[in-house]
């Protein structure tokens, strides 16, 4: 639960600094890192359960 409160508050951070210095680039760049984390995250939880199938 620690967790994920701190990364609101991360994202709360970037999104304010994209906003105040008017660097809307950067946020495409924290979504795909976010997909791309959550993606890892959980191929690698379900891979053991995926290999007893093959």
């Amino acid at each position: 639960m620690r967790l994920l409160r701190h990364l609101g508050k991360l994202l709360k951070e970037f999104f304010g600094f994209a906003m105040d210095n008017k660097a809307w680039w950067i946020i495409p760049i924290i979504v795909i890192l976010l997909i791309i984390t959550i993606l890892i995250v959980a191929t690698s939880t379900l891979a053991p359960f995926i290999y007893p199938l093959f």
